[in-house]
């Protein structure tokens, strides 16, 4: 069957309503670290680049949560559109424990690692600082993960506002303790970026709470997230949901990694360019929200299909998808383009004479790492979105070795070789992101082609077979 341009942009206006709340609660979380560098940025390069070098392990841990925790949304997406209640409930019900589980053990982690800090060639002073603010925010990972327990499950649901609601909230409560305890006002102790990590802390304790409460209110999922016996576990249902949830963690963590392996390949260049790099990767981040929107949307509609067994229309919507996130990110690239130059500027404080040559140095290389960032929206946003709706069509282990293979057998050793100091530098280090990030575009593109070609093909088959 052959379709038309408006047999795809029609469906932008539902693929939107579903993907805006998501990406607006993204970009929540993606906020919180957007304040804490704006606030901190005031205090130093120094102190900036601390958070960056101790955000580095929470993004590791955070991308192993948040990727496993995926593996609820399209078993919870199926069952929804199958009409089986037990089955979306004991989804969402393993998955919790899971992810709780899985929290704690990421925390845990975290404080065994911290000791590497001091053996990885960075910047005495940063190390320092970023010792005491890591420890507060990696707690903050239990909450975290436990809140995209119920996250992944109101998304299945199609309830996407809920989080997105809860996440607004979580920020309020962090700009206002940020301001409070970064600069010591209102009589409130003055703990620089400490006070960042405890307001990190407490908005993710609020915002678990906040939507439970949600989620509690609601009529469609009250039964779901009440009298829940999270100890009365089904082996089967675990096993299920690792086997969708490990590979996925694996295919985020991969990502993640690389970045987090530019933020420390930036540490050997000196503290002015990991600084650099925490404000272009921050911006990127932000950006790369609304095509994580997206994503679960994807993985929303194609596991509805699925359930349908739809597979003619889920490849459409899929496509609508892609297409509704390269216009996105092509207008994205374009504003970075234009204001590469003007956009640092709002993590430093170049009024600051103390701090001024060093600022400017951090603005300058900032502002040619988002050329870089400008190019590659366009691959991010698309391996993103295909990455999602392989997810709901439960297809994990390929797309997992997939993204291995862009990310670190293609992208890190150009990161690693154009980004020594004699090279290209900080832009060698994107120049890696960019590659890694195209190849994993293409090659989960052409896998995501090959199974709903196959799957419309399969039932075609098998319809002829039924009426001979």
């Amino acid at each position: 069957m052959t379709y038309t341009l408006r047999d795809y942009t029609k469906e932008f206006t539902y693929n939107w309503q579903l993907a805006a709340p998501v990406m607006l609660g993204m970009l929540g979380h993606t906020f919180v670290s957007f304040v804490d560098n704006i606030m901190v940025g005031q205090l130093g390069s120094a102190e900036l680049a601390a958070v960056s070098l101790g955000n580095s392990f929470i993004f590791i841990a955070m991308s192993i949560g948040i990727g496993f925790s995926t593996a609820i949304t399209p078993l919870v997406a199926e069952a929804d559109s199958e009409g089986n209640f037990k089955k979306g409930k004991s989804a969402f019900k393993h998955g919790l424990f899971l992810c709780t589980v899985l929290g704690i053990i990421l925390f845990l982690s975290i404080l065994l690692a911290k000791p590497l800090m001091s053996h990885m060639e960075q910047p005495e002073e940063v190390v320092k600082l970023a010792i005491p603010y890591l420890d507060l925010v990696a707690f903050s990972l239990v909450p975290l993960i436990i809140f995209q327990a119920f996250k992944q499950f109101s998304d299945g649901l199609s309830m996407t506002k809920y989080p997105m609601y809860a996440t607004l909230f979580a920020n309020i409560v962090n700009v206002i303790l940020n301001y409070l305890l970064i600069f010591g006002k209102f009589g409130f102790p003055e703990m620089g970026i400490v006070g960042a990590a405890v307001g990190t802390l407490v908005s993710r304790f609020m915002m678990v709470l906040f939507l439970w409460w949600f989620l509690a209110k609601s009529k469609k999922s009250k039964a779901y997230v009440t009298n829940i016996k999270l100890f009365v576990l089904n082996n089967k249902m675990i096993n299920k949901i690792i086997s969708l949830g490990f590979p996925s963690a694996m295919q985020m963590f991969f990502e993640v990694a690389i970045f987090t392996a530019a933020i420390w390949l930036s540490g050997l260049l000196g503290k002015n360019p990991q600084a650099a790099n925490q404000i272009a990767l921050n911006l990127s981040s932000m950006t790369f929200m609304v095509a994580m929107g997206l994503s679960v949307a994807a993985m929303v509609r194609v596991g509805n299909q699925k359930g349908l067994q739809n597979f003619k229309e889920l490849r459409r919507i899929a496509f609508s998808i892609f297409l509704l996130g390269t216009i996105l990110a092509t207008f994205f690239a374009i504003i970075f383009l234009l204001f590469h130059k003007s956009l640092p500027n709002i993590y430093v404080d170049l009024n600051d004479a103390e701090n001024f040559i060093d600022n400017s140095e951090v603005v300058s290389i900032a502002a040619k790492l988002l050329f870089a960032a400008a190019v590659f929206q366009i691959s991010d946003s698309i391996q993103v979105t295909v990455l999602g709706a392989l997810r709901g069509l439960q297809d994990v282990k390929i797309p997992t070795l997939i993204t291995f293979i862009s990310y670190w057998l293609i992208g890190f050793p150009i990161s690693y070789y154009l980004g020594k100091e004699d090279a290209y530098a900080s832009l060698g280090i994107w120049l890696g992101l960019l590659a890694g990030l195209t190849s994993a575009a293409i090659l989960l593109y052409i896998r995501f082609n090959y199974l709903t070609k196959r799957l419309i093909l399969t039932k075609q088959s098998n319809l002829e077979h039924d009426i001979t």
